[in-house]
């Protein structure tokens, strides 16, 4: 099983909900790509969102604080 630091993923992030809305919607997107290339692994796609977002790979966007 995978243990994610969430305070290390937290880090340099203002909103824990743009946090969580952005694994959700990379997650959605890493899945419709496996089903639509047929790619078949045992890599689960909320974890590969986690890595990609941990090393950086892709940033969010949160809202500004006049926003939340």
């Amino acid at each position: 099983m995978h243990r994610v630091d969430v305070d290390e993923l937290f880090k340099g992030k203002q909103s824990k909900y743009a946090l969580v809305v952005g694994v959700s919607k990379r997650a959605r997107q890493i899945t419709q790509t496996f089903v639509d290339e047929e790619i078949v692994t045992a890599d689960k796609p909320v974890l590969l969102a986690i890595e990609e977002i941990k090393n950086h790979e892709i940033n969010l966007i949160e809202p500004d604080e006049d926003e939340l």
